[in-house]
């Protein structure tokens, strides 16, 4: 079964995926003339406007949401293997991705805001929704959130908790069955609690650990800090292959950075959407540019400072795909989150492992809520407007924590093969119809931006996609009609402005 599921992981990652994550990333850049730059500061002031919602959650609420799905295991365990296996030139090739796909995140959470529906009281949405509406091809959405409810609900979780049990138990000895049943009983209570609760836990939880991370980062780099400028020229050096050390695994560095890049930041996947359709916010570029920014947030700064901590200290192997090591600086220890421990304990002592331990705890444990909201989201476009909706949401409910302890007791190898299996197959179907729909969420960023340079602000924005003759918005109809209704000569004359342009 291990051999079955490596092979299967193995045709998903080939090279095409890599390529096509790259092209894309690559082509939405500069079609949107690079916003990730000239938008950066927009990005920043809309995640702290806008309060709570009745149908939805708080912008700054999704950006959270969104980051507890992105800042996890591959924060910590999964940049440890990224150097394990392409060495540190590894580190370059998910800045690059990251970069590049902040552009296509932001095309696939506008395209998410564009297309949202009102189900039960709250704002849904993700790629399902908008391969249906804009594209119409109806079988194709079903295909994407069938893949989904069984990645994120079955195959995914095991890679938060494995990662979860194996440091708890390298720093306290803990057992993995009494970890494993922690976690999920934590687990339920969130899960149980609805969208709303979710929204609230990730806002208090996720910015607190994250700083946290971060600042213990600095304190190792100040401490390290003579080590720094040769830390990055290794970085930058064996990206290209210029290291000799590295020069003979170029490709399998490319590879791995581009993987685990996309696995941590999901630009393209299709996860980040989920948690954007949810937001109520004034236009949908809006959560678009604050989606884009939590890609940023992730692997510029948290998988930044797992990757210092690592490299400043030494504390490190690389695998040679031939047999044996390239480089072996720490003997016996296996590929996982005891890179980030040992290098952490080089400045805090005996509490390094046990801080790594906790922050992963909180990490997994904010992305595995992440990842069950994700499922729920398109469980409920399989089954909307269906008797059995609410039986089958309970299903998910216990198949997620049943996978969840599964996870935390099976080999680490087969938990992150199988999170491949599911990141993978969603982004193969969710860059293709991005590329194809694109040009909705280019025209919807060319509406933003002139209302930008008429001096509008979050608070007044207008999104007409009737006028913009983008069909299927239904959500938006009724916001627009609101909008035009408070003020009705100011928002019209906008309209008509637009319009005539």
């Amino acid at each position: 079964m291990e051999f079955i599921i490596n092979k299967v992981s193995g045709l998903i990652w080939s090279n095409a995926l890599i390529f096509l994550c790259l092209g894309s990333g690559i082509y939405f850049s500069l079609r949107t003339r690079f916003l990730q730059v000239r938008h950066l500061k927009h990005m920043v002031s809309y995640l702290f406007n806008g309060g709570d919602s009745s149908h939805g959650v708080s912008s700054f609420q999704a950006f959270a949401m969104s980051v507890a799905g992105r800042v996890g295991t591959g924060n910590i365990a999964g940049v440890a293997t990224a150097i394990a296996m392409g060495g540190p030139g590894a580190i370059f090739w998910m800045w690059t991705i990251s970069f590049l796909g902040a552009g296509s995140s932001f095309i696939e959470c506008t395209l998410a805001q564009v297309y949202k529906e009102n189900v039960d009281g709250e704002y849904r949405g993700g790629p399902a929704y908008y391969i249906e509406k804009a594209m119409g091809v109806k079988w194709y959405a079903i295909a994407f959130a069938t893949v989904t409810v069984i990645g994120m609900g079955i195959f995914a979780p095991g890679v938060q908790s494995n990662s979860i049990v194996a440091s708890v138990n390298n720093a306290f000895g803990i057992s993995p069955i009494i970890t494993g049943s922690i976690v999920v009983i934590l687990l339920a209570f969130i899960v149980f609690g609805g969208t709303k609760r979710l929204g609230k836990v990730a806002e208090i939880v996720v910015p607190f650990m994250a700083l946290a991370y971060i600042l213990v980062a600095l304190t190792v780099l100040a401490f390290n800090i003579t080590a720094v400028p040769h830390m990055f020229a290794l970085i930058i050096k064996s990206a290209f292959g210029a290291e000799q050390a590295f020069a003979g695994i170029l490709g399998v560095s490319i590879q791995w950075g581009v993987k685990r890049g996309i696995y941590s930041n999901e630009a393209g996947q299709g996860t980040g959407p989920q948690s954007a359709a949810a937001a109520e916010v004034s236009h949908p570029a809006v959560q678009g540019l604050v989606q884009a920014f939590a890609v940023y947030f992730d692997t510029l700064f948290v998988c930044s400072a797992t990757a210092f901590m690592i490299l400043s200290t030494g504390k490190y192997n690389v695998i040679n795909p031939a047999g044996g090591f390239l480089v072996e600086n720490i003997p016996k220890i296996p590929i996982g989150p005891v890179y980030t421990q040992i290098a952490v304990s080089t400045v805090l002592g005996k509490f390094g492992g046990p801080f790594v331990a906790i922050a992963l705890f909180f990490f997994a444990i904010t992305t595995l809520m992440a990842f069950y909201y994700i499922a729920e989201t398109n469980l409920t476009y399989l089954f909307k407007n269906s008797k059995y909706s609410k039986v089958v949401t309970n299903v998910l409910r216990i198949a997620i924590l049943a996978s969840t302890f599964y996870g935390s007791i099976k080999t680490a190898e087969t938990a992150w093969a199988l999170g491949d299996i599911a990141v993978g197959t969603m982004a193969w179907l969710n860059v293709i119809a991005i590329l194809i729909l694109g040009n909705v969420g280019l025209k919807v960023l060319k509406d933003y931006e002139k209302q930008l340079k008429m001096g509008r602000d979050i608070k007044t924005f207008i999104f007409d996609p009737q006028k913009l003759g983008i069909k299927n918005a239904n959500a938006w109809y009724k916001v627009n009609e609101r909008k035009v209704k408070r003020d009705d000569k100011e928002e019209q004359a906008i309209i008509d402005e637009q319009n005539n342009s």
